[in-house]
């Protein structure tokens, strides 16, 4: 279950000098399998540069010369890209487009001058979100009026806290593991870091949660910051390398540290495929939705169904259109807050068309960009990820007991 460090770190090392790897460019032989599933082209704009092969096309342009980041529609159509890789699940060529759109982002990053709106929005997201307790200042204040450029982190800040941190061990027989506790999901879902510490006991393994472990550098990543990104994701493997698995319950991060070569390192539903712990009834209807960094990054679908499936009494519903992403994707929903509404929009009303009790995502971008869309439709619905859900059937709970604490 370990992934080799194979390819990543020369392109993450090289990917600043050469806007994005040119054999990874070439790949692409333009046949638009990818159209359907790319959120900014279909559901948003459907421009050919709003999807991957017309982003594709601009990165070989810059390579060539035939193109230069001076043209400001060339950098907006990079920055429109929401990173969920679902072209990577359509294309038939194996074109590993989440490898180019970060590699361009960096290239982007090291060579264009943002707008001073831009730098500071982006200067102030990265001196607080990597930073347990700066977060929880900021979110401490989301209800003041915020300034400019900040506006969005206010629309979409939710209006809970779980800053409580598990126990820092578990003892059990099995294998050695410890969970990446995160950065926002240590401060926003500390709930869900709880509910897979005891689940992972229950199953029989020797948990840790360590206190001393720094952010994993996904968003870093994401927006154009690459350097820090593997730096961080590399620091934080060698803090947890003593271990037999490095467990993640954020499917961002979980992608992010597999991407880059960290060894040993699997989503809390790939080490649940044969439970041991006695499952309890839970009569609810949820309605799951796929992770784009788990169902697209890293090809993970049947695993957290089947942690719902094997709850008795619990009705797992699918939305439509799982494929598309709901807005989050990094720190698109703080920098491109327009497009993200739409997305999360739609994405809230699949989920209530199933008309559920709750609704479950296995990432925490994923339930605070549905939450908040579900809010703005005046239905707020019970918010899980999928391990909360077999925690509270294994401890017993009533459906009662579980929906009258949830966060909505």
């Amino acid at each position: 279950m370990s992934v080799a460090p194979d390819h990543e770190q020369p392109l993450a090392r090289d990917a600043p000098a050469l806007v994005a790897d040119p054999e990874l460019v070439k790949a692409c032989v333009h046949c638009g399998f990818c159209l359907p599933s790319c959120p900014t082209y279909g559901p948003l704009w459907q421009e050919e540069m709003d999807s991957p092969r017309g982003r594709i096309y601009l990165m070989a342009n810059l390579i060539q010369g035939r193109t230069q980041l001076d043209d400001p529609s060339v950098v907006e159509h990079f920055d429109r890209c929401l990173g969920c890789t679902a072209c990577v699940t359509a294309c038939p060529s194996g074109v590993h487009y989440g490898r180019l759109i970060e590699q361009t982002r960096a290239y982007v990053e090291k060579h264009h001058r943002r707008r001073p709106s831009e730098r500071i929005l982006r200067a102030g997201i990265f001196a607080v979100f990597p930073h347990r307790r700066r977060l929880r200042v900021a979110l401490a204040l989301r209800r003041l009026p915020a300034p400019g450029p900040f506006a969005p982190l206010a629309q979409i800040a939710p209006p809970w806290t779980e800053p409580d941190w598990p126990p820092e061990h578990l003892a059990g027989d099995g294998p050695r593991v410890a969970v990446v506790a995160g950065c926002v999901q240590s401060v926003v879902f500390g709930g869900v870091n709880a509910a897979t510490a005891r689940v992972l006991q229950a199953e029989g393994f020797d948990v840790h949660v360590p206190r001393r472990q720094g952010c994993c550098g996904a968003l870093h990543s994401h927006a154009g910051r690459l350097e820090e990104g593997v730096a961080r994701a590399r620091a934080l493997g060698r803090e947890l390398r003593s271990y037999d698995y490095i467990v993640t319950n954020a499917a961002g991060c979980g992608s992010h540290l597999k991407d880059h070569g960290i060894a040993n390192v699997v989503d809390v539903s790939e080490l649940l495929a044969e439970p041991r712990a006695e499952r309890h009834p839970l009569p609810l209807r949820v309605a799951f939705q796929d992770s784009c960094h788990l169902k697209h990054a890293q090809g993970i679908t049947a695993q957290p169904r089947a942690l719902l499936d094997a709850i008795p009494e619990l009705t797992r519903l699918d939305p439509a259109e799982q494929e598309i992403c709901c807005g989050s994707g990094g720190i698109y929903n703080i920098v491109n807050p327009r497009a993200a509404a739409e997305l999360g929009d739609r994405k809230a009303d699949h989920v209530l068309t199933t008309a559920p009790d709750a609704y479950a995502s296995g990432n925490p971008g994923c339930l605070i960009q549905v939450t908040a869309a579900l809010r703005r439709a005046g239905r707020p619905l019970p918010a899980f990820h999928p391990i909360e859900l077999v925690d509270a059937s294994i401890r017993g709970l009533s459906a009662q007991q579980v929906l009258s604490k949830a966060r909505r």
